[in-house]
């Protein structure tokens, strides 16, 4: 189901998967033109560029994998009539398709860290956990979604706007370093923004505002709490209307 989703997503396009690797380029030069030579905010952040991509990236993978998800229910609904399969396995594809895309997403941002000269380390490998941290918020928040959305199709509409908000909210196309030192800590009850903070710490610059030097104590806990609250909520939540989809879809 993986590889038939990732296949049909990109059928038919002259250029095929590289779609996959073009889509976050072309936001990433847009705005690194715009906030670096229009509106320089980050003037002052060491590999600003690498910085940003990271950000993009991540971000992209997030709303890529939630706004799959959320639809992959009503999508496969005559598949799902047909033929008995668990339902969950109907949402696992459509996400971890979505992280087949940050894979090779990934593979560019790493190509374009050691051409801004920046040399290879073994904090590079911090994106794996961190990339599986993301993925398990997005699939707690895809299966919650997609359940939902079988009953109230406006949930589409409704988390299109959050994602638009979360775009701006999430410290991705202006460092946080910009942000008033006393927020800091209310960005970080994002999961999103503690994961492309530390990205960006690891592979970007040390001088990134991350969540370790930024608050300690209990508050450090509280992005894993949420990923595993909203993961397993979004999971049971789903497992309880799935009896239902045949009917309602």
């Amino acid at each position: 189901m993986v590889s038939t989703d990732f296949k049909i997503r990109y059928q038919g396009s002259i250029i095929g998967y590289f779609w996959s690797l073009l889509k976050p380029l072309f936001l990433f030069g847009i705005l690194y033109i715009v906030f670096t030579f229009l509106i320089p905010l980050g003037k002052d952040v060491e590999n600003f560029a690498v910085y940003l991509i990271i950000g993009v990236v991540l971000w992209g993978f997030f709303s890529e994998a939630t706004t799959i998800g959320a639809g992959a229910v009503v999508a496969k609904g005559d598949l799902m009539r047909k033929i008995s399969i668990p339902r969950y396995l109907v949402v696992m594809s459509s996400t971890l398709s979505a992280l087949i895309n940050l894979g090779l997403s990934l593979i560019v941002v790493f190509v374009f860290a050691l051409l801004s000269g920046i040399p290879p380390s073994p904090q590079w490998l911090l994106i794996i956990p961190l990339s599986l941290q993301l993925f398990i918020f997005a699939l707690g928040i895809s299966f919650f979604l997609s359940a939902a959305l079988v009953k109230y199709r406006d949930i589409t509409y409704i988390w299109e706007v959050l994602l638009q908000a979360g775009f701006y909210a999430s410290a991705i196309i202006y460092p946080l370093s910009l942000v008033p030192i006393e927020l800091h800590r209310w960005f970080f009850l994002s999961p999103v923004v503690q994961i492309m903070q530390d990205a960006r710490y690891a592979i970007a610059t040390d001088q990134t505002v991350t969540m370790w030097n930024t608050v300690s104590g209990p508050f450090l806990l509280i992005p894993f709490v949420i990923i595993a609250a909203v993961g397993l909520f979004g999971w049971l939540y789903f497992k309880k209307k799935s009896k239902y989809f045949a009917e309602d879809i």
